[in-house]
């Protein structure tokens, strides 16, 4: 390349619209505040309406995008389809998906796993996200294209007991994004983020003291993720960044878990 580069350029957002599931706390909120400072207009999800619209209202404060806080349960199926119609009604358009929605229930033993459990934590993690991108996909493949950002977990690859039915629902994510990466192609780019243990609101609920000692034996970098600490992920498979990245699985995890199959 001959000519000089402008880095920002690869990811500018300026003009698009994203939306977010579970956007309203966590590595979400993160996403949804980079995607309006990049100059997308943002699409917030969650559960409780209430929670949505103070997380929208903060985004457009510090960015001066327009956000839109919509009540979402992905382990609704006919929720895809609202979201979906609310996000073109408002803003015409969806050019970046982020599959961010989860939820991983404590339970005793694998044999005190009820199926309403396992059907919800399989609803959540899996069905929800399969329905919207199939929605959301199929409008980005025949208009100006798009990306899809699945939000996986290391469970996906390295399951612990008192989290299998979630990691089996994420290995199926992961699978689901080599899939449609080549149903929507060549104009929809889908990809994975695969986060290891991150420091969000739900880690007020760990023994910290704990997780520090097996942070050091266990990652590499010897603690818990940041929030922010996914933003550069995110931005770049949300950009023209990754513009020949699709099927693809990131780890960030600080080293903790081994790569993707």
């Amino acid at each position: 390349m001959s000519q000089p580069v402008n880095v920002n350029q690869y990811f500018d957002l300026d003009g698009k619209v994203a939306v977010i599931t579970g956007g309203s706390r966590g590595l979400g909120l993160c996403m949804a505040h980079a995607f309006a400072a990049a100059g997308a207009r943002v699409v917030i999800a969650s559960r409780k309406q209430d929670a949505c619209d103070e997380a929208a209202a903060a985004v457009q404060a510090a960015s001066g995008q327009a956000c839109l806080g919509v009540a979402y349960h992905a382990g609704n199926w006919d929720d895809s389809d609202r979201l979906a119609a609310l996000a073109y009604e408002r803003f015409g358009r969806v050019d970046v998906l982020v599959n961010n929605a989860g939820m991983s229930p404590l339970y005793e033993s694998l044999t005190s796993v009820s199926e309403a459990l396992y059907d919800k934590v399989l609803d959540v993690n899996l069905r929800g996200p399969f329905r919207l991108s199939s929605l959301i996909g199929e409008r980005m493949a025949a208009g100006e294209g798009g990306s899809i950002i699945n939000v996986s977990s290391i469970a996906a690859v390295q399951p612990t007991p008192n989290e299998l039915p979630y990691g089996m629902a994420k290995a199926g994510l992961n699978a689901m994004t080599l899939g449609l990466a080549r149903a929507y192609a060549p104009k929809v780019r889908v990809n994975c983020i695969m986060p290891g243990p991150f420091l969000t609101d739900i880690a007020k609920a760990w023994d910290m003291e704990a997780f520090r000692k097996r942070a050091q034996q266990t990652i590499p970098l010897q603690r818990g993720g940041e929030p922010e600490e996914v933003i550069g992920a995110a931005l770049y498979f949300a950009s023209a960044a990754s513009s020949y990245t699709t099927g693809a699985i990131l780890k960030i995890d600080g080293g903790s878990a081994y790569p993707a199959a």
